[in-house]
């Protein structure tokens, strides 16, 4: 059994309802084949009652929804949060207050990192789902019966998933550091990365200019894909961006060969994609931070060392050495920059480690 809405005075009551509530569950299911933004397709929640499918297709806007993501009184049970956040930022731009991810706090309590809904809740409440609809196209309508039963069942468990996880973090001690993990997740939904150079590890050994050229292509694609709603690929895909930035043509007939097969970057946009190529910016603000070398010799020694610490200290604590530290948090370490994550929890129980390392 499930309610069904689609209308905005239908969505907007029901939804004041579930304001009221304590907890909710909640999901989404969306499209994101060849847009940059994904498409609602459908809006899933469960409060006390019955689970609540709304239908984003039918309603100009979605009235009420940002206030209840924003409110802290009312906790969100998510479960592998992050792209539905995206998608929710679509139609609701604020970040999600007291989010509680059932995948992040599977890990917290022991039960490994990276399950799946199905096989949490096989795990901790005995029932067998359905993976039939996985791959459906729920911007189709009329939804079909299964699809309905599918997008259902995707929240009717959260809360009792939320009741078994949470009694096992207080036996642990570790609901704060979920709910740490969880407050960062949420403050990630709609960010842009700042320096997405970075990644090309392959162009670690050119020189700052190439290195500053490239930041800026990549900055570029990123603010036209959200324009236009294109996968930024699509736009420009990595290899093209990379050889750009290496051998810049100077003149548009030799960029518009050289781009040619790039399937959603526009003609017109060709001339502003020339002007940042050709750019020269010359201002302090425009300090470009270099790709990171492979840690080599004792770099990759003290590395190796400090993932040890770690992987001993999961063992301590009962916890995947990834969840504790990830690799690029490591390296960050190791290399001297600054690691936001050491502020929290990780800070303190990785102490000793970080001071070896």
């Amino acid at each position: 059994m499930h309610e069904w809405i689609e209308s905005p005075a239908a969505f907007a009551g029901r939804l004041a309802a579930s304001a009221g509530e304590p907890r909710i569950g909640l999901d989404t299911e969306f499209m994101r084949t060849d847009t940059y933004w994904p498409k609602l397709a459908l809006l899933q929640w469960r409060d006390s009652g019955p689970p609540v499918l709304a239908d984003p297709l039918a309603c100009a806007d979605l009235p009420g929804l940002a206030a209840l993501l924003a409110s802290e009184r009312c906790v969100k049970i998510m479960h592998s949060a992050s792209e539905d956040l995206v998608a929710l930022w679509t139609v609701a731009p604020v970040p999600v207050a007291a989010l509680f991810d059932t995948q992040v706090a599977a890990a917290f309590a022991g039960l490994g990192s990276g399950l799946g809904y199905q096989k949490l809740v096989a795990l901790l409440l005995g029932v067998e789902l359905d993976k039939g609809e996985t791959r459906s196209d729920w911007l189709r309508r009329p939804l079909s019966d299964a699809q309905r039963h599918y997008a259902a069942a995707d929240v009717v468990h959260l809360p009792a998933l939320h009741d078994a996880l949470l009694e096992r973090l207080r036996t642990r001690g570790m609901l704060g550091w979920c709910e740490e993990d969880c407050a960062r997740l949420a403050g990630q939904s709609a960010n842009t990365d700042a320096q997405p150079h970075l990644s090309f590890t392959a162009l670690w050994q050119q020189p700052s200019p190439v290195q500053a050229r490239l930041r800026r292509v990549l900055r570029w694609r990123e603010a036209l894909a959200r324009q236009i709603d294109r996968p930024r690929l699509w736009v420009l895909d990595n290899a093209t961006a990379g050889a750009l930035a290496t051998q810049p043509p100077a003149r548009s007939e030799g960029l518009i060969e050289r781009v040619r097969g790039q399937r959603s970057l526009p003609r017109r946009e060709l001339p502003a994609l020339l002007a940042v190529l050709n750019d020269e910016p010359a201002h302090a603000e425009d300090a470009c931070p270099p790709i990171p070398a492979p840690l080599r010799g004792e770099p990759q020694r003290r590395f190796d060392a400090l993932r040890a610490a770690v992987a001993r200290r999961a063992d301590e604590l009962d916890l995947p050495a990834a969840l504790l530290a990830p690799r690029r948090l490591l390296e960050a370490q190791v290399r001297g920059e600054t690691v936001p994550e050491w502020r929290g929890w990780r800070g303190e129980v990785l102490a000793e480690a970080l001071r070896a390392g």
